[in-house]
């Protein structure tokens, strides 16, 4: 099989796919990969907070805000996986390929994307700050405020991937 004909049947199978497959794609990254962020967030987070709470028991409660701050990644993504959803719309199977309904599928597809792999990055940015944050709070308690400034502006990086997911899933108009 030469080069171009296993690029022509690449092209093939790559236009026969169904908008909505895309897009059921896309919602999937984003809630999937969203709550992978969170999980890794809370694993690095919460190991060694359980490690410096060893030697100061009275970091525990007071750093279960990292903890939050990394379960709120996994909310962003169900957020916006609920928003994707609304606008998956009905069309006719005559329409199906309409550069409409294509547009749509690759719009709610690349906003998955960009709201999952944000929200990944966000997760683990917040769980290595929380890390550090509770094993200085562990040895001067005056750092934990200005630690966690720090953490609040990692987690922003969480919402501005749901404010990129909506404005590109705002192309997604089926008809």
């Amino acid at each position: 099989m030469s080069y171009e004909t296993a690029w022509q049947n690449f092209q093939q199978a790559f236009w026969q796919i169904s908008p909505y497959a895309y897009a059921a794609i896309g919602i999937a990254i984003s809630i999937g990969v969203s709550v992978l962020g969170a999980a890794w967030g809370i694993l690095i987070t919460g190991s060694s907070l359980i490690g410096a709470a060893i030697k100061a028991p009275r970091i525990t409660s007071k750093n279960l805000i990292s903890v939050i701050f990394c379960e709120a990644v996994a909310i962003y993504g169900v957020i916006v996986a609920i928003i994707l959803q609304t606008k998956l719309e009905s069309v006719s199977k005559a329409r199906l390929h309409s550069p409409e309904a294509l547009r749509s599928g690759y719009a709610i597809f690349n906003s998955g994307i960009i709201v999952g792999l944000a929200n990944l990055f966000c997760g683990l940015c917040v769980g290595i700050i929380g890390s550090s944050c509770a094993l200085s709070d562990a040895q001067n308690s005056t750092l934990f405020v200005k630690i966690l400034v720090i953490e609040i502006f990692g987690s922003a990086l969480g919402l501005f991937g749901v404010i990129v997911g909506i404005i590109l899933s705002s192309q997604a108009t089926w008809a």
